[in-house]
């Protein structure tokens, strides 16, 4: 790696405990260590190890062996990766993969750079939550080569701010399993909604699975002039006149939640402009 030395141990394949031979690289004798030695790497590109060792034979003649070793130098590289996306949300813990090939984990750090934010240690990863929308987050690599620090350089993140969720009813099927009521014209069976909570609200596109916290909804229905009839929830859960409601619907019947107010991770308070339609089985 650019920046750093390349190591190398010259041998033969012969010993003579009575003497040590002379290496020499580039036709200048060096002083090794027991045969290591090492070259500054200050730039990139393939390079040839060039030389030959020179030593005397049993008769006092003087033998040379020529050798030669190539090697590549590249410049440092980090991978830093966004876990869930390419972008991150503000206010949000968002996990960061951060990597340097060849580098122990142990030996990489990352900080951010431009102040959009923290970058905190957690578990094999870090967790990064920007604070402002709209400017980037700079995280900015290093790792330690040699007994030295160096930097593996600094990577860009464009920050937005979480998605608006969308409203779901969660209920617990005939198996036992956790279910999503999305609507979409899909029926869910009055049993089922009779048993449910209330509602709930996320982002959850298979990418992402965040939860927000729901204030409050309307659960509106319409008598037989078609005139609507909302009834407020008591923040997330439905109301004892909902629930009443509910429980006059036959299937068939198809009620609305709208006015969704929820507010996510990030702190901010939203009013979501999806309706959920529900069609009772």
């Amino acid at each position: 790696m650019r920046g750093g030395r390349f190591s190398a141990r010259i041998v033969m394949a012969a010993v003579d405990t009575t003497q040590r031979p002379d290496i020499y690289v580039g036709g200048k004798l060096v002083q090794t260590n027991n045969g290591w030695y090492e070259v500054p790497c200050p730039s990139t590109g393939d390079f040839t190890l060039n030389g030959y060792i020179e030593t005397t034979d049993g008769s006092g003649d003087v033998v040379q062996r020529p050798f030669t070793q190539k090697y590549t130098v590249v410049d440092p590289v980090a991978t830093v990766s966004a876990t869930m996306m390419n972008v991150l949300y503000a206010g949000y813990d968002n996990p960061i993969e951060v990597s340097v090939p060849g580098v122990p984990a142990n030996k990489v750090s990352a900080r951010i750079s431009n102040g959009n934010g923290t970058l905190t240690k957690s578990g094999k990863g870090y967790i990064c939550r920007p604070a402002k929308i709209g400017q980037d987050v700079i995280i900015a690599v290093s790792a330690e080569q040699d007994g030295r620090v160096q930097s593996m350089g600094d990577y860009k993140f464009r920050v937005r701010q979480l998605p608006d969720p969308t409203p779901m009813i969660e209920y617990v099927d005939a198996n036992g399993n956790t279910q999503r009521y999305r609507g979409g014209g899909a029926k869910l069976p009055k049993q089922s909604l009779m048993k449910a909570d209330g509602i709930i609200a996320a982002i959850d596109d298979g990418l992402l699975n965040i939860g927000f916290k729901v204030i409050s909804f309307e659960m509106i229905t319409f008598d037989n002039m078609g005139n609507a009839m909302p009834e407020i929830s008591e923040g997330a859960l439905f109301s004892a006149r909902q629930k009443a409601t509910m429980n006059r619907l036959q299937r068939g019947k198809r009620f609305y939640i709208s006015g969704v107010k929820a507010q996510g991770p990030d702190g901010v308070q939203r009013q979501l402009t999806s309706t959920l339609e529900v069609i009772i089985n």
